[in-house]
């Protein structure tokens, strides 16, 4: 038996966020720097650079909203985010963290003091 596709599916948007508030509001980040990283970073058929009508990518102040058709994870996001990160030297003190099911958000480590462990 063939298989036959209906023309007519209806496509599905994804819809993602990156909260980018703490590092930008320390100065340590700029989101616009990071939204074009995103932009020249994200594949699209294997090609970088290229989004098209298939994704696209804004910024709200200090959020990063990825809007995309279908077969995009939010995990190559995570990935992109993690080397836009080591590529400024930052990967060592801020963290990507999901916050829920469509969101991510960036913060720093949590460093305990080993003076008091000592005593």
């Amino acid at each position: 038996m063939v298989r036959k596709t209906n023309p007519k599916q209806k496509k599905v948007t994804l819809h993602f966020e990156i909260d980018c508030s703490m590092p930008v509001k320390d100065g340590i980040m700029e989101p616009a720097s990071f939204e074009k990283f995103l932009k020249e970073k994200i594949k699209v058929n294997g090609k970088a650079g290229v989004l098209g009508d298939n994704v696209t990518v804004a910024r709200n102040n200090t959020k990063i909203t990825v809007d995309a058709v279908a077969p995009f994870s939010k995990r190559y996001l995570k990935y992109l985010t993690k080397k836009f990160l080591k590529k400024y030297n930052l990967r060592d003190y801020i963290r990507v963290v999901a916050t829920n099911k469509s969101s991510y958000e960036l913060k720093y480590f949590v460093i305990q003091d080993d003076e008091d462990d000592a005593e």
